[in-house]
């Protein structure tokens, strides 16, 4: 689509770039759960019919529907089906607080929700808030696993969410699914390279989280860009385990999209659970896993892995965070000791260019480095708050460009002018507000970032909107948050809170605290210590001193 770009990105929609692979593969298995597999033949009927369906539910070309779903195969469905007929797909996490899907649904003025039962009451609540009316369609787990453990998951769990539907604007998905009987044709959006396809949330710094428009284009790029730079063949026969979430770029990009437009299987999971993944791995031997660094320390001291052969990886990819020399090694001997003839590759990139725009290379390992640029991708070091580029080695803000860029923040002109800049070369950049340097031979280290942020099993947490709400509680006088460095989550999220004269600390404060923090904080980014200080330390201009309650309190931690 440019003569600039050495890779042919086809102008198709994401739709049809799996359509083209499912007449290739139709019959070769696209998704597997819990052990049901569906052939690519059955997925593409399943996402006419569900396109069908939204027709005759109301939502059309532009219209927006918030995916509030782990990774189940209704997810899928629905998302190519949104594509397929030119809708968007609005991407939550099913676990964000009320406020926040209700925030979800007001700014992208998504006419339905689609979610699991298990989660519907938080969603029923943040839709009564909403400022438009908002239907809710309603999954089940028990309807795509196979019978006997589907019987066994009623039986157990799913009893307990029967009673929704309950609402008049809800209806469950096998319902909403009948109304495909009412429409004749699902037409196949053409491809727009300007349209948004997909909006995804990252957290500000400050106030409230801004929506990242992606269109199809980044997607299609993203996936042929990581399938050139990953080195490997993505093809039939081999698997996937998919286990990040599709409300993350790393998960919908690098774990779904790729796979299936070259034919390939995503064996789904829809949340992450060590011993579960452990048990994935011996019993599903996937060829390519991707995740964040704490699901492969967690891999290190499984007894589940001990002795097992590993040979049939043949990629292990990790993102989300950085990954410490430490942990790599780690993670390089496990591999070498069950047989298996990789490395884990670190891969870097944000949101707002999908996901990873940056690769280790297959057989090669410069220390601290996040690898080489993906191809069409190129980076820059400039000195913080200019555009002016430093020479290599020299540490200073990456930016990049390249076909994934996003369009825009949703609604946040400013916020995607600071973001995206075109400079004197005439190209479009995106300042990433990292902190960097880039060598001779073209190798980025990753350093630290400008913006003050919380990295907790690889989901980004900002401080300021928690210390917002726990502020407000009548007896707190001030708070900060901080992230502390943990061995399981990498970092986990602290509260420090002095309260008014006269107050005295107590569990039943804290508990308030807590309560009030659940109702507006997603359930990943609750503080997991809450600790009463008389006073906290200040800068010279009279700010609290995040930095030095992070270094008391790792130091702390380091000699536990």
């Amino acid at each position: 689509m440019n003569e600039h770009y050495t890779l042919p990105y086809p102008a198709l929609t994401m739709y049809q770039l799996v359509e083209a692979s499912a007449r290739k593969n139709a019959n070769e298995t696209a998704i597997e759960f819990y052990g049901k597999k569906i052939k690519y033949r059955e997925f593409i009927q399943r996402i006419e019919r569900c396109a069908k369906a939204f027709l005759a539910a109301g939502v059309g070309k532009g219209d927006a529907v918030t995916l509030c779903m782990p990774n189940v195969p209704q997810t899928l469905e629905c998302f190519y089906a949104l594509n397929r007929i030119g809708a968007i797909a609005n991407m939550v996490h099913p676990l964000s607080a009320q406020t926040e899907i209700t925030y979800y649904l007001n700014i992208s003025e998504s006419k339905a929700i689609v979610t699991v039962d298990m989660f519907f009451e938080n969603v029923h609540k943040a839709i009564e808030n909403a400022d438009h009316p908002v239907r809710a369609v309603i999954c089940r787990m028990q309807d795509e696993l196979p019978l006997a453990l589907a019987a066994a998951y009623l039986v157990k769990k799913g009893k307990e969410f029967l009673k929704y539907p309950n609402t008049d604007n809800s209806i469950t998905y096998q319902a909403f699914l009948k109304g495909a009987s009412r429409v004749k044709s699902a037409p196949v959006a053409a491809f727009d390279k300007d349209r948004t396809a997909v909006i995804l949330y990252s957290g500000g710094t400050s106030g409230l989280p801004k929506g990242i428009c992606l269109t199809d284009l980044n997607f299609n790029a993203c996936a042929m860009q990581s399938r050139k730079a990953i080195d490997v063949v993505f093809r039939h026969g081999l698997k996937m385990l998919s286990c990040m979430p599709m409300f993350h770029g790393f998960g919908l990009g690098l774990n779904i999209h790729i796979v299936l437009i070259y034919g390939a299987c995503c064996v789904l999971m829809p949340t992450f659970d060590k011993h579960s993944y452990a048990k994935a791995l011996i019993r599903k031997r996937p060829n390519f896993i991707a995740g964040v660094p704490t699901i492969f320390e967690a891999l290190l001291h499984l007894p589940e892995l001990d002795g097992k052969d590993l040979s049939f990886l043949l990629g292990m990819f990790c993102g989300g965070d950085s990954l410490s020399v430490e942990l790599k090694k780690s993670i390089d001997t496990f591999l070498k000791e069950h047989n298996a003839s990789i490395q884990v590759r670190e891969g870097y990139g944000l949101t707002e260019c999908v996901t990873a725009s940056c690769l280790t290379p297959k057989d090669v390992y410069r220390e601290n480095s996040i690898g080489l640029p993906y191809p069409d991708t190129y980076y820059q070091i400039v000195a913080p708050g200019t555009d002016d580029v430093l020479p290599f080695g020299e540490e200073g803000e990456i930016i990049l460009r390249g076909p994934t860029l996003m369009k825009e923040y949703l609604k946040n002109p400013e916020e995607t002018a600071k973001t995206l800049r075109r400079l004197a070369d005439g190209n479009l950049w995106l300042y990433t507000g990292d902190l960097g340097t880039m060598d001779e031979d073209g190798y980025v280290y990753f350093k630290q970032r400008i913006k003050r942020m919380i990295i907790t099993n690889g989901y980004n947490v900002y401080p300021g909107p928690i210390e917002n709400i726990i502020d407000g509680v009548e007896e707190v006088a001030y708070s900060c948050v901080i992230g502390v460095k943990d061995p399981r989550r990498m970092q986990r999220v602290r509260a420090y809170v002095v309260l008014l004269d006269g107050i005295q600390p107590s569990e039943s404060l804290k508990q308030k605290i807590m309560d009030e923090l659940t109702l507006h904080v997603a359930k990943y980014a609750l503080p997991r210590e809450i600790i009463f200080r008389d006073e906290l330390p200040k800068t010279l201009v009279g700010k609290v001193a995040y930095r030095k309650l992070e270094e008391e309190a790792n130091a702390e931690e380091a000699a536990r």
